[in-house]
């Protein structure tokens, strides 16, 4: 685990995770979506992009560099230098596809005594190189000395 003050801008984390037919069916179904597009058998493969999100966010929360860190989500800024969008989809990800995800710390500052600030660019992609998706400046709240 790395604490906040051995976490550098630029550092980059990697992992991977695919998602089951199940996996993407509970999602929907917890996060209440309703979308006739999933209806449609050409489509129905097809991974949301909010599911994505919550398993990059897990899959980051469960890094070894990362996990033991008392962190919290803070929420997610558009980049400036990137026509202040924060998140774009530009392929699709399909089930059982596996996604290959860099993290990369891209801003680090202190809040106060207790706590800093951390932003993560998120990048997906499919074996084959192709972007799936791109989520940057993802703001995480996160306390200086982790619990012992």
């Amino acid at each position: 685990m790395r604490k906040f003050s051995e976490m550098k801008v630029g550092d980059e984390f990697f992992s991977t995770c695919t998602f089951s037919k199940k996996e993407a069916e509970s999602y929907m179904a917890f996060a209440r979506i309703k979308n006739t597009i999933f209806d449609d058998d050409e489509y129905s493969n097809i991974v949301s992009g909010r599911a994505i999100i919550a398993r990059m966010e897990g899959e980051f929360t469960r890094l070894s560099q990362i996990y033991g860190n008392m962190i919290l989500l803070y929420g997610m800024d558009g980049d400036a230098d990137w026509e202040n969008r924060n998140t774009r989809f530009p392929k699709p990800l399909h089930v059982d596809e596996i996604l290959k995800i860099k993290f990369t710390i891209s801003n680090k500052k202190d809040l106060d005594d207790e706590f800093g600030m951390i932003a993560v660019d998120f990048e997906g992609k499919k074996e084959n190189g192709d972007v799936i998706v791109l989520a940057k400046k993802n703001l995480y709240r996160i306390k200086k000395e982790p619990p012992k």
